[in-house]
């Protein structure tokens, strides 16, 4: 038996929102985590103190499947299998839907990328690829991909690193070794570690909406 791949045509769906002013805004990208949707990332991304100034876009992963429980579509970013190839269709799938909003929106110079859990890995990839001017990152719950050396990362610019102390599965050891190498590229980095677990805290939001700010 052999195997082959091919490449193949899909649609993606993402959510905008709009900024509160009609005067052109920076655009604040979300890409949720495993077993979400894109609605669960924008509800975040609104809940940031200030992101009625940002054009909002909330990405949806590409690989949907069924909640079992509640027969919901949900979503993630990749699996194990053909994992590179997953990759760079992801970061094309979110560099064209940046562009597109960029573009019907008139949007102003400047974006930010935000992930959650397994979308900080996806932030990260699409801001170190994007041809845009980006401000930064702001990651909570996830790590920084392995495959993006410190050249690539010198292009994120600045990252705010949210993990929630009790939190099993971004351990303290992935927040200090991600911390070491962003730093070490000269990203400007912002660590913060809240008293929560796996999560999209109100401390997240706080420290989002202060890392926001002078980006804007």
């Amino acid at each position: 038996m052999i195997q082959r791949t091919i490449p193949a045509a899909t649609h993606g769906r993402y959510l905008v929102q709009p900024p509160s002013a009609a005067t052109p805004a920076p655009v604040l990208v979300g890409c949720h985590g495993y077993a979400e949707r894109a609605d669960d990332m924008m509800r975040r991304l609104q809940a940031i103190d200030g992101a009625d100034r940002w054009l909002l876009v909330s990405v949806q992963g590409l690989n949907r499947f069924y909640q079992r429980r509640t027969d919901d579509v949900i979503a993630g970013w990749m699996t194990r299998e053909d994992r590179e190839l997953a990759i760079a269709d992801n970061i094309a799938y979110v560099n064209a839907v940046v562009e597109s909003v960029v573009r019907e929106w008139n949007a102003a110079r400047g974006v930010v990328f935000a992930g959650f859990s397994q979308g900080v890995a996806m932030a990260f990839r699409a801001a170190a690829a994007s041809p845009c001017d980006v401000r930064g990152v702001v990651a909570a719950g996830g790590d920084v991909p392995p495959e993006l050396d410190g050249t690539t990362l010198r292009r994120v610019n600045a990252a705010l690193m949210c993990r929630g102390a009790g939190d099993l599965w971004y351990t303290t050891e992935k927040h200090r070794k991600d911390l070491e190498r962003l730093s070490a590229a000269g990203v400007h980095t912002v660590p913060v570690e809240f008293d929560g677990g796996h999560e999209w805290s109100a401390a997240v939001l706080t420290a989002a909406a202060g890392f926001l700010a002078p980006l804007r």
